[in-house]
């Protein structure tokens, strides 16, 4: 009979999901790329719960594949009202980011952790909870990743398809983002750059290339 035991989820409270992929070894205080998911990874299907139903977005993979060959974590941070509304649990998370990793392995690239935010004010139970810390545009998710893996988050990067990701950035003490289909912005301390072509996709990878090197010198 085949085991259909399932591990429990890496959850550090009912609305947090915290996952370590792999084990690789960063050199001291690295900086990492930040990436949002649904919108940014994948095609934002509205609240997705079905794997069947991930598609890659085009633009992110030579994203990552620069930082898996500088040596830069890759940390996804994706919050998750869908669960707090109870659309769906946890273990359809589970599915459907299994899905995404599992595509982006397809593709020859990796993410090294990721982070998940449940709570939200609209939200059922013990997740009905307004503004909380680890939900963007709040910083939680980025300071708690700085600290499991070591991170310089001033030289880090962030990408997402929303405000509150660039948001979340800027809070996090990150120097600028790339906002898929945004425009440009900058202000003190943080700017926003436009992901919406090749053109936007060579500053990206520049950035992280980059990064690279001065984290190698």
């Amino acid at each position: 009979m085949a085991d259909t035991t399932q591990a429990p989820h890496p959850l550090t409270e009912p609305g947090v999901w915290i996952e370590r992929i792999g084990a690789r070894v960063f050199p001291p205080h690295p900086p990492a790329l930040f990436l949002d998911r649904d919108g940014t990874i994948n095609v934002d299907t509205d609240y997705p719960s079905d794997p069947a139903e991930i598609v890659l977005r085009d633009n992110i993979v030579p994203a990552i594949a620069a930082a898996n060959r500088v040596g830069i974590p890759v940390v996804v941070v994706t919050n998750q009202s869908g669960i707090a509304r109870g659309y769906f649990g946890w273990s359809a998370f589970a599915a459907v980011n299994g899905r995404v990793l599992e595509l982006l392995g397809d593709q020859g690239v990796f993410v090294d952790m990721v982070l998940a935010c449940a709570y939200h004010e609209a939200g059922v139970g013990p997740l009905a909870i307004p503004n909380h810390p680890m939900r963007k545009p709040n910083p939680g998710m980025l300071v708690e990743a700085g600290k499991r893996l070591a991170l310089d988050l001033q030289r880090s990067l962030i990408v997402g398809d929303k405000l509150a990701d660039m948001q979340a950035g800027e809070r996090a003490g990150l120097a600028q983002g790339w906002m898929v289909d945004g425009e440009a912005e900058v202000q003190p301390g943080f700017a926003i750059r436009p992901l919406r072509n090749s053109s936007d996709l060579g500053d990206l990878l520049a950035a992280i290339e980059t990064l690279g090197r001065d984290n190698r010198s």
